[in-house]
Formats: C-alpha cells, sequence, structure tokens
C-alpha cells in the first residue's frame, strides 16, 4: 500500500473490492476549512473537517462499534493515528500560498475521526503553520489528491471556507475548475490514470481552490 494514497486500511479494503471496475476517484471528500488568524493578523493555522462518501465509511466502520452504535473518536484513534501519519507525508493534500510562497506546517498533534449519526465518517485535524503569516498580497488554499484517487471538493458556501479572527475587511472565496466536456469525461477509465506519466498532477488541475484577500 502506498503511503498517504489509501486511507487507511478502510480504504484499501474499498479498492481492492472496486478493481478495475471503477475509475479514479475512488474516495469522495467533501472539505470544511478554517483559516485562523493570530491576534497580529497573521495566518497560525488551517483546520480541515473532512466528510468521507458513503461507501468509503461504510468500509471504515464496519465491525467497529455494536449494531446501532456508532463509531466514537475512541474506537477510531488507532486507525485516526495510523492515517494522519500517512496523511503527514503528503503534507495532508494541502498547499497553503500567503503572497505567493509555500507554507510549511508544523507536525500536527490535533486530530480525530468519528462516525456522524448520518453513518458518514469525519475526520478533523488541524494544521498549525511552522511560522504565522500575514495573507499579504492574496492567499490561495488548495486540497487536492494530484493522482485523483481522492476527490476532495469544498462543501458549498457558506460553509466550505470560514476566516476566522481575520483582520478587518478579509473576505474569501472559492474558483472551481472548468467542467469537463462530455466527451473528456467519457476518457477518465482507470487505463487513462494508469497511464499519466509522473508529475501530470490531473487531480490538480480538478480541484477548486479557496481564495483569501484581506487590505
Amino acid at each position: 500500500m502506498r503511503i498517504g494514497t489509501r486511507l487507511g486500511a478502510a480504504a484499501l479494503a474499498l479498492a481492492l473490492s472496486a478493481g478495475d471496475a471503477l475509475a479514479h476517484p475512488h474516495v469522495w471528500v467533501t472539505v470544511r476549512s478554517r483559516v485562523e488568524f493570530a491576534a497580529d493578523g497573521k495566518v497560525k493555522s488551517i483546520v480541515h473537517d473532512w466528510v468521507f462518501d458513503e461507501m468509503y465509511s461504510s468500509f471504515a466502520t464496519q465491525g467497529l462499534a455494536p449494531k446501532g452504535q456508532l463509531v466514537t473518536r475512541d474506537i477510531f484513534a488507532p486507525l485516526a493515528k495510523e492515517n494522519a501519519g500517512s496523511l503527514a507525508e503528503v503534507g495532508y493534500y494541502t498547499t497553503l500560498k500567503l503572497d505567493g510562497k509555500a507554507q510549511d506546517f508544523a507536525p500536527v498533534t490535533e486530530y480525530w475521526m468519528e462516525e456522524r449519526p448520518d453513518h458518514l465518517v469525519a475526520f478533523h485535524v488541524r494544521l498549525d503553520l511552522a511560522t504565522p503569516k500575514p495573507v499579504g498580497r492574496f492567499g490561495s488554499l488548495l486540497v487536492a489528491d494530484p493522482e485523483f484517487y481522492i476527490d476532495f471538493e469544498f462543501d458549498n458556501a457558506p460553509n466550505g471556507i470560514a476566516l476566522d479572527h481575520a483582520p478587518s475587511g478579509c473576505s474569501d472565496s472559492l474558483t472551481k475548475p472548468k467542467s469537463l466536456e462530455s466527451d473528456d469525461k467519457k476518457k477518465l477509465d482507470e487505463s487513462f490514470f494508469t497511464n499519466l506519466s509522473p508529475g501530470a498532477g490531473f487531480g490538480i488541475k480538478m480541484a477548486s481552490r479557496a481564495i483569501i484577500a484581506c487590505p
């Protein structure tokens, strides 16, 4: 299992069961992100709350709790730790640019997983910047798997992106990629992704971006 692309044993089971019948992506994630600012107006943290699709959630929760009970954070703790470790090696699929410069994150200490009442699995993680920085001219937040095995998509406004204690006048917006034509969609079978050259970054091209602007 390649690090960072399966999100733990449950997603691996999903991939194996699906075989080659499914085209990429295999896992779908709805993203809600909060950009936290320090008192001096600098960006200090990105807080992600991800919700996984029904199929992944079913695999992830299978056999972990008695019938009729939700899988709690405590029960999920081993898988959450495994996922956090794997995701750390790929930067949590998160790219934050402030004033055009990519930012580094400190080691993660806050994360958890839980099953929601609707039986979808939620994953929470706080990414503290190694050094808090001001937004500058503008900032951008991208959450994407370059190989498009996992499809990350920001939740619809106003829930997809939020600014916490931002300086007066700051705003956020989401930009979405141009939709594929129907003929292009037909080409997106498993062989298409298998034959992509390294560094093609198809998942990044398909991803939305959050834009942060401050005066």
